[in-house]
């Protein structure tokens, strides 16, 4: 099996070039026979490969969800330590929910080619064509003090734009409360965080879209969508914007964790273009229109409504209103 990933190893990280099965014994420190029986395995577990008669052969790109690939060198202590991928499953969330009744869940990734069943926020459903996006839950246990909803929503929004900008390039991904990640104005990502509990066990899923290489068409969704093959060009590797993300929210989980909220509401307020703006929010079926004046991450979007009140609304349980275009 060693054998097996090094390979893997190898021609993930020659991303324009190919390998000769001679090349490859060699840098894999194996024979030509498990080179042979390696690229066999690979190629039944789904990465597609370009073989030439004289240049030998490389991983056709994009490459497929690999867990071996997400874990190796993550440099992550909590999140990220196991990650399993699905080529399908009904929700990332729901497995992810499951898994949290075993011990040591803590940091699960679950990750999934294709959702029957995904959704998003206030019980919309979050569309995604198979193969081409990034569909994924982390498990986060809670125990022994909770984790605060809001502030995990603020941490893993702001954790996917800058994950996104580490694993792409600079393209100023901005926030939009209560979980929408934006590039241009369109939605590239979202983040949906369910509590779950049982007995005195509590967890926390975060749920976490990510539109990769493909969107959903205008018509299909209540908001303009895009994705990063648009923006970053169609080489954009989703195996590195996961990574990136993973290590973003290890950093903002760990800030959540030891309540240190003032550099979290910095880092999020700076990337959002609703302070100061006119905006319309509907909270437990309640109409709000005012001027946003912050996002606090416990408290939730600080409203200056027009009729005077000055309103803090929670993301769990509110809407933005869009306003047609």
């Amino acid at each position: 099996m060693e054998h097996v990933r090094k390979v893997l190893e190898l021609l993930y990280d020659r991303p324009a070039g190919f390998f000769s099965t001679d090349e490859l014994a060699r840098a894999a420190a194996c024979s030509r026979g498990q080179v042979a029986e390696a690229l066999q395995q690979l190629r039944q577990t789904g990465h597609a490969m370009e073989i030439s008669p004289t240049e030998g052969v490389r991983l056709i790109r994009p490459v497929r969800l690999d867990p071996h690939l997400i874990e190796r060198r993550l440099g992550t202590s909590r999140i990220g330590r196991s990650v399993i991928c699905f080529e399908e499953v009904a929700s990332t969330n729901d497995v992810a929910a499951e898994a949290g009744w075993q011990e040591s869940a803590d940091g699960l990734v679950v990750l999934a080619e294709w959702q029957r069943s995904g959704r998003g926020r206030q019980g919309r459903q979050w569309l995604s064509p198979a193969g081409e996006n990034v569909l994924m839950s982390v498990l986060l246990e809670a125990s022994p003090r909770p984790l605060p909803h809001e502030a995990i929503t603020i941490a893993a929004g702001l954790a996917v734009a800058e994950g996104i900008e580490t694993a792409c390039g600079p393209m100023g991904c901005e926030l939009k409360w209560p979980n929408d990640v934006l590039i241009e104005h369109g939605k590239v990502a979202g983040v949906l965080v369910e509590l779950r509990r049982r007995e005195e066990r509590r967890f926390v899923i975060v749920g976490i879209g990510i539109n990769v290489g493909a969107s959903p068409p205008i018509g299909e969704v209540d908001a303009r969508a895009t994705h990063l093959a648009a923006h970053f060009g169609d080489m954009v590797e989703r195996i590195e914007v996961i990574r990136g993300v993973l290590r973003k929210l290890e950093k903002w989980v760990s800030v959540v964790d030891g309540g240190e909220l003032d550099s979290l509401h910095d880092a999020w307020v700076s990337r959002c273009g609703m302070i100061n703006q006119r905006v319309t929010v509907i909270s437990d079926g309640v109409r709000h229109i005012g001027r946003a004046l912050d996002v606090n991450p416990l408290v939730g979007l600080v409203l200056s409504c027009d009729d005077g009140r000055c309103v803090h609304i929670p993301a769990e349980r509110a809407s933005l209103v869009v306003s047609p275009a």
